[in-house]
């Protein structure tokens, strides 16, 4: 075998209590790196944990200390941001990267200040990086936005100089190759780089787990009868996400005669829409009905089995830059309702594989619901077709063998051109 590639991917965070689409991708292709000649370690700031060496799934994790660059920032609200949308830097991470004794390539999953360091490192030691977009940076609603810098409202941000130092506004502009896992995003952003190489990657799937989910066992752990109709919903607690959409649907499918229950999975990532969630399932009398569970860690069995066990998987995102957990519905069976955003419409295909409905369209979604409840047969086709497209088009071992061109074809090219 020729020499090994030595490449360190650098997220946000890293946590098994907050995960999410992006860990997923990291840690799958993470994975089978090495057996294709590509050695992987990931470093990240150390939040939502601690500060140290760790591993999943044998891969190597390092988390380093960090902060936030603002004057009067509560702990609180540091928080906040530790789960979604801050914007840090670490000194740490920084002279670890530049003393890494083995490195080929830096694969960032994050810009901003972070991004900024892989970026100054890359130039000091003379090596390409790659920048992997996941939450999307084009097509996020302002609302959406708005909730990443509210937690910084009243503070002072003195970290402009921070990014200046790592050049944090050519992250972008600098990189080997961007990708993009919404290919109508990676689109969009060749028109903005037209001289700069941008690739759409998507999200992948290990289908075999999900194939061996046990539903009954689900609905045993949870009291579920069988006679109950199970819509599931597996996503952040966060209005991106849009679980109030969810419970609407339910709402108008139990009003039309059916005995559905709801299941919402996810981390709580933000404390305030989690309440007012909660009291909008209590405010509709849906109490009995609906079943929160705050997050189930990777790889967990539970998982595995709610998947198995439900009758249709509704996303109801107010945006989604991919959509994973579509994915995951399928190799599990599951058939899918789908809202219309982001990469969604660019990997599923309406009546064919998915049902989709426009953005925040409860009605559009109970109807959808109500479809599949009561068509057995139209519910069976759209998971046999969807089968079909997991395992020719979206398995994480096809995913990471593009990932590996991708990283010899720039690592060839930033060589060439010096």
């Amino acid at each position: 075998m020729e020499n090994k590639l030595h490449t360190i991917h650098v997220p946000r965070r890293f946590v098994l209590d907050a995960w999410g689409g992006t860990e997923t991708v990291v840690l799958e292709t993470c994975k089978r790196l090495p057996t294709l000649g590509v050695e992987s370690k990931i470093f990240c700031p150390a939040a939502l944990s601690a500060p140290g060496l760790d591993s999943i799934d044998d891969v190597p994790i390092h988390r380093f200390p960090y902060f936030y660059p603002y004057l009067g920032l509560s702990s609180d609200s540091s928080s906040a941001l530790d789960l979604k949308g801050g914007n840090l830097f670490s000194f740490s991470l920084y002279r670890k990267l530049l003393k890494e004794p083995e490195l080929d390539l830096i694969h960032l999953h994050t810009a901003k200040r972070l991004g900024g360091i892989g970026r100054s490192v890359a130039k000091k030691r003379n090596i390409p990086y790659i920048l992997t977009i996941h939450g999307g940076m084009i097509d996020v609603p302002a609302e959406e936005a708005a909730t990443w810098t509210a937690p910084t409202a009243n503070t002072i941000e003195w970290g402009k100089i921070l990014g200046m130092w790592v050049g944090s506004r050519r992250v972008l502009d600098d990189a080997g190759a961007i990708i993009c896992v919404d290919q109508s995003e990676s689109e969009r952003m060749k028109k903005l780089y037209p001289n700069k190489r941008v690739e759409f990657v998507p999200n992948g799937v290990d289908p075999a787990p999900y194939k061996k989910g046990e539903g009954d066992r689900f609905r045993k752990e949870h009291n579920i009868g069988l006679d109950q109709k199970i819509i599931l919903n597996i996503s952040r607690i966060d209005p991106q996400k849009n679980q109030l959409l969810a419970v609407e649907a339910l709402d108008r499918t139990r009003r039309a005669g059916e005995n559905a229950k709801l299941v919402l999975i996810g981390p709580v990532t933000n404390v305030d829409y989690c309440a007012k969630l909660e009291a909008h399932i209590k405010a509709k009398g849906l109490s009995e009905h609906v079943l929160l569970i705050p997050g189930l860690p990777p790889g967990s069995q539970m998982l595995y089995d709610a998947y198995k066990a439900a009758d249709l998987f509704l996303l109801s995102s107010n945006h989604e830059p991919f959509g994973i957990v579509i994915l995951e519905a399928w190799a599990a069976g599951a058939p899918v309702v789908a809202a219309s955003v982001g990469g969604v419409p660019d990997f599923t295909t309406h009546e064919k594989d998915v049902l989709r409905f426009e953005r925040g369209d409860a009605e559009g979604a109970a109807k959808h619901v109500l479809t599949l409840l009561k068509s057995p047969d139209l519910a069976q086709s759209l998971s046999k077709e969807a089968s079909k497209l997991v395992e020719k088009k979206y398995h994480w071992d096809t995913i990471t063998q593009q990932l590996i061109n991708l990283y010899n074809e720039v690592i060839a090219d930033h060589n060439k051109n010096g």
